[in-house]
């Protein structure tokens, strides 16, 4: 039986997402759980003797346990810092969902929970014939969306939650993740967004030039689609 698990979007990219999803793992371990992170597509990576590596699909790999090979938690490793559209292209590769949907089995039979991270907003595409929705439905996961504390936030996050609902998918909670240092009115724009968004808040997450994932896992409170 698959485990449990979580998919996490975002109101955009550049909005955190590595960084909470790192931080909910964390969570997730704290209550006992083999949690293990996924990025299955991502866009800019550095050449190692290892092969291409990503520092987000790094960071997710570091604090899962038990540690996973990279190329399960990274199965599409694009060297171009563009859309997975456009970077896969580039490299001559073509996204397979089979070939992310092998590698999550591969996760999920060595942990209670899986949480999938995906790429920019919502509606960025994987591929020229591939939507994030399909990774969602294909693995039956609800969603967490980040939301990242900037001007605009509340457009781009009622915008998300309500294209996620149109999709099909369930949305399952929020995380608020503080982007920019010098918002103006930033606790009353996450009070406007807690009244507004059909979801509990999960947590907050404070700016920090290097965030420090395990030090902030406290600071959220688990879904109950993650709950054992």
């Amino acid at each position: 039986m698959t485990p449990r698990g979580l998919f996490i979007t975002g109101t955009d990219t550049g909005v955190g997402k590595s960084v909470a999803t790192a931080t909910l793992l964390c969570a997730l371990r704290t209550r006992g759980l083999r949690a293990i992170g996924m990025k299955p597509l991502a866009s800019g990576c550095e050449s190692t003797p290892s092969g291409w590596r990503n520092e987000d699909a790094l960071l997710l790999q570091s604090v899962s346990d038990p540690v996973p090979e990279y190329d399960h938690v990274n199965p599409y490793a694009l060297p171009l810092p563009l859309a997975p559209e456009l970077a896969s292209a580039d490299a001559g590769i073509e996204i397979s969902l089979a070939t992310i949907l092998a590698a999550h089995a591969r996760l999920a039979a060595q942990a209670d929970t899986v949480v999938v991270e995906g790429v920019g907003g919502w509606a960025a595409p994987l591929s020229a014939t591939l939507d994030q929705i399909d990774l969602v439905r294909a693995l039956d996961l609800p969603v967490v969306l980040v939301v990242g504390l900037r001007l605009g936030c509340l457009n781009h996050a009622r915008l998300t939650a309500r294209a996620i609902a149109a999709d099909g998918a369930r949305l399952v909670g929020w995380i608020a993740n503080e982007i920019d240092p010098s918002m103006q009115c930033i606790d009353q724009n996450f009070t406007l967004l807690r009244q507004r968004l059909p979801v509990p808040c999960l947590g907050r997450l404070p700016y920090s030039p290097h965030p420090d994932p395990q030090r902030m896992a406290h600071l959220l409170d688990l879904p109950d689609a993650a709950a054992p």
